[in-house]
């Protein structure tokens, strides 16, 4: 994110295709995506006032070391801390420079007198730019993680909710075992704070600034570099670049789109399930869905579609796409080029807005998520009674049967049932094998979906209480 010419902006807009001054819009962030308060972490006003806070700390620090008049770092506090210097002016003089950091220097010291001759002493562009953006990420994860917490709250409220309502498991799509949809909720939620613990390990490797200069050395700060340098980083509340160059470390960026990713593939995951158990066949769970208002379809009336669920899907690749630009932008020619610069303006900014809106819109969507427990069960009971054959099989086992037998006999019984048109429990009742081993009441307990769903229950306990212990 350093001076190419063309800032990026993300703005807040009305709810139509037109900004607040009529322009049309061409991004969907401006109008359908996005909270407002990511958004103006990323607009161009918020942006300036985080660089021009960096510039008026560096004079501080500077001052604060003898290196610079306190009257010249007076004047630049005070020229920041009363809005004098303003986006228009910043990019009026940038039009004429083609420099965008220089700009806004330009534009400081014009507000600050004779201070204004100390403005950026001894830095370099990356130096307030990449601080910047550590600082805007800053504040952008803060608000991330309420994000998380929030769905793995929703995950979990529906995960005890339904602890014990039983549904059917399947594996490849099909009929498999019976699980309930409380642990299904609490797998995810589990997911979700496995990334909320990476969130917080990756903050503040992420959250980092510099101030050394045009390669990293510090030369331009003498020998007080290191000392300028933590000392800002302090006040900035950030962490600073061990080992810069011109420019912050892009791997940091590389771990963060990693995050970004696995929070992508974790919401298409969530929302893929749910279309699916929405799909008219299987029909367990539905989005909520505004009957006085809300239409499903321009033509077919009937429609209830899992629209926000498919919404999410879409805007999950989208997020998971940035990763790309993003490494490989860390690619960077000797101590740095410029290469990164146009990507990041895009991709940052886009990424940061676009992982926040996915994970808050699909805690709304859990949050509201009408679950149809009888379906669940009419639809346990029409998979019929051949989901409990490794049941079966494992009660021959206990009989004394070995496993190999008991499994190729409990197969047996299985295709003999589906070739005859009977129900598997009768195949198992006509078997000899079967009956001389299990009496019809341990066969009627062995073929009770209730009684096989292990750990289901202990499995919503147990995310609950992790969930307790890393709020």
């Amino acid at each position: 994110m350093a001076q190419d010419r063309h800032p990026q902006t993300l703005m807040a807009a009305p709810s139509d295709s037109r900004d607040a001054g009529g322009a049309l819009t061409l991004c969907a962030l401006e109008t359908r995506y996005g909270r407002p308060e990511v958004r103006r972490l990323f607009d161009d006003e918020h942006r300036l006032q985080v660089q021009l806070q960096i510039e008026s700390g560096l004079a501080a620090v500077q001052a604060s070391h003898g290196l610079i008049p306190k009257e010249a770092a007076a004047a630049i506090a005070g020229a920041v801390r009363e809005g004098r210097v303003s986006v228009a002016r910043v990019q009026a003089i940038e039009a004429e420079t083609a420099h965008e950091t220089m700009a806004v220097v330009r534009a400081l010291a014009e507000q600050s007198g004779p201070g204004g001759a100390y403005v950026h002493l001894g830095a370099t562009s990356a130096d307030i730019v990449d601080t910047a953006a550590a600082l805007q990420l800053k504040e952008f994860l803060a608000l991330l993680r309420n994000q998380v917490v929030s769905l793995r709250g929703a995950l979990l409220e529906q995960a005890q909710r339904h602890r014990s309502t039983i549904m059917l498991g399947r594996t490849h799509g099909q009929a498999a075992l019976p699980i309930t949809f409380g642990m299904k909720m609490a797998v995810y939620a589990l997911e979700v704070d496995r990334h909320l613990s990476r969130l917080d390990e990756i903050a503040p490797r992420v959250c980092v600034g510099k101030l050394s200069g045009a390669v990293g050395t510090g030369a331009g700060f003498g020998p007080k570099a290191f000392e300028l340098q933590r000392e800002l980083m302090a006040q900035l509340g950030l962490a600073a670049e061990e080992g810069p160059t011109q420019v912050v470390g892009r791997d940091r960026y590389v771990e963060l789109f990693g995050l970004f990713s696995q929070l992508a593939v974790t919401v298409e995951k969530v929302a893929t399930e749910i279309r699916n158990l929405q799909r008219t066949e299987i029909d367990e769970v539905r989005e909520a869905f505004d009957t006085a208002r809300q239409v499903g379809s321009s033509t077919m009336a009937h429609k209830r579609n899992p629209i926000r669920a498919e919404n999410l899907c879409g805007l999950a690749r989208v997020l998971r796409a940035f990763a790309t630009p993003i490494e490989e932008s860390a690619l960077l020619w000797h101590e740095r080029d410029l290469s990164n610069s146009s990507a990041e303006r895009v991709a940052l900014p886009h990424a940061c807005v676009l992982a926040d809106d996915i994970v808050g819109r699909l805690g709304k969507l859990i949050q509201s998520l009408e679950v149809d427990a009888t379906r669940m069960e009419a639809n346990l009971r029409a998979a019929g009674s051949q989901i409990m054959a490794e049941a079966v099989m494992l009660a021959l086992v206990a009989k004394g049967l070995g496993r190999p037998e008991a499994y190729a006999l409990v197969r047996k019984c299985s295709l003999e049932a589906i070739g005859a048109g009977r129900a598997f429990a009768e195949e198992l009742r006509r078997t000899p094998e079967v009956s001389s081993c299990l009496s019809s009441k341990e066969l009627e307990a062995a073929l009770d979906p209730r009684g096989y769903l292990g750990n289901a229950e202990a499995i919503v306990d147990q995310a609950a209480a992790r969930a307790r212990a890393h709020p």
